[in-house]
């Protein structure tokens, strides 16, 4: 079996789906930037500004999104959001100003919400309990892989430079959308799950421990923008490692997760196995940090190994972190509220996204070695905190009945 699927049943339809979606991602987060800039005429900064607007966008829509997907049920959804996406996505081939773009950015800021709330219920319905977890680390295995092949494809638009090689690359991202949208069709139906009968819909909202552990969550994934931000700039301005070294750590980076996500994630099935991973990935992220700073100002024989090191160190924290987060998002959501929990969580990784660029460049680049140590305790802190968040979490679950799914249809 390959490392990346599953095998047959509701998780590799899940997982195939991703594929045909994310090689589409993966062409479009490529070349975007060059579209809006050099084919529509936008600034840098309208850019930069339209892309935050519709972040924030996506998180306040995450949790309603996902409530509407427990309540409606998550496979539908699923699939009118991707819809929805490829409706957005091919509209960007009209836009000529800032305005069509924001607009059309807020529209599939919210059908991306929709599609985030509605697979994290969909995989609670269509999956075993004790296979969730195992499903996730699939799917984001995947998701490397087509967002890799989309960027390939993307580097023949690329080297075009033409008006005609974007739009088509924004047609097929529109495709993949459709095409995913249709493997979901190999699903049953989930049943949409009854509102509970009194009491407040969001309550994800109103979780404080969860909210806490989201926040915790979000925070510890500034890390991401620790490989893909601060590493590539310190590695060209602050080392005298090769520029080369730069796609060389990025390349670890995906290899690693494509290969062992699937392999990490045991053991986080349950919410004490998935808070100690928590506590684990803190410490390899903080070791990470460490050797990235000892990488600065030192020859290059010595450099390139240790920036290596971290490199690979980075990535196995980063694999405990995401499989930590995954056990416990699904552990601690009612039976009947697995959408509205989802897209909370999610909330936490865009908060992290979005706070992230200005953080890790501020003291990795900016103070220097001491910012990355400094960094690896912000790490190492909020990965210790996770094991007790999670335990007062567990103590405050209700102990209620699971609900009968609502006749489907």
């Amino acid at each position: 079996m390959c490392a990346c699927f599953p095998n047959r049943g509701p998780s590799r339809t899940l997982a195939l789906s991703t594929l045909v979606n994310t090689v589409g991602r993966g062409t479009w987060l490529t070349a975007s930037a060059l579209f809006l800039t050099r084919s529509v005429g936008l600034s840098v900064t309208q850019v930069g500004v339209a892309l935050t607007l519709t972040a924030l966008v996506s998180l306040v829509a995450s949790t309603p999104m996902g409530y509407l997907a427990d309540r409606l049920g998550p496979r539908g959804l699923q699939m009118a959001a991707l819809l929805a996406s490829a409706g957005c996505t091919a509209a960007l081939v009209a836009v000529r100003s800032f305005t069509g773009f924001l607009v059309v950015g807020v529209l599939m800021a919210v059908a991306d919400a929709g599609t985030r709330g509605a697979r994290g219920a969909l995989i609670a319905g269509a999956v075993p309990p004790d296979q969730r977890v195992r499903t996730r680390a699939y799917l984001r295995a995947v998701t490397n892989v087509g967002i890799s092949v989309g960027t390939v494809l993307a580097g023949f638009a690329l080297a075009a430079d033409t008006r005609g090689a974007y739009v088509t690359l924004i047609l097929l991202d529109a495709a993949t959308y459709v095409l995913a949208a249709a493997v979901l069709l190999r699903l049953p139906p989930v049943p949409p799950m009854p509102a509970p009968a009194h009491g407040p819909r969001l309550i994800a909202l109103r979780d404080r421990p969860f909210l806490a552990f989201t926040v915790l969550d979000g925070l510890m994934s500034m890390h991401f923008s620790l490989i893909n931000i601060a590493l590539p700039l310190w590695i060209a301005g602050h080392t005298t490692a090769p520029k080369w070294l730069i796609s060389a750590c990025l390349l670890v980076n995906t290899v690693v997760v494509i290969l062992f996500q699937v392999r990490a994630s045991r053991g986080t099935e349950d919410l004490t196995g998935a808070g100690r991973a928590a506590r684990r990935a803190g410490v390899l992220l903080a070791v990470a940090c460490a050797l990235f700073a000892a990488g600065g100002g030192v020859p290059v024989a010595v450099a390139v190994p240790l920036l290596l090191a971290g490199a690979l160190v980075h990535v196995v924290g980063e694999l405990w972190h995401a499989a930590a987060g995954w056990g416990i998002s699904f552990g601690l959501a009612p039976a009947h509220a697995h959408g509205q929990y989802q897209g909370a969580y999610g909330m936490g990784m865009q908060l992290g996204s979005m706070v992230a660029p200005v953080v890790v460049t501020t003291l990795a680049i900016g103070w220097g070695v001491p910012g990355w140590l400094v960094l690896g305790v912000v790490f190492l802190l909020l990965g210790a905190l996770v094991p007790p968040v999670v335990r007062w979490a567990a103590r405050t679950r209700p102990a209620t009945p699971e609900p009968v799914p609502a006749p489907a249809g």
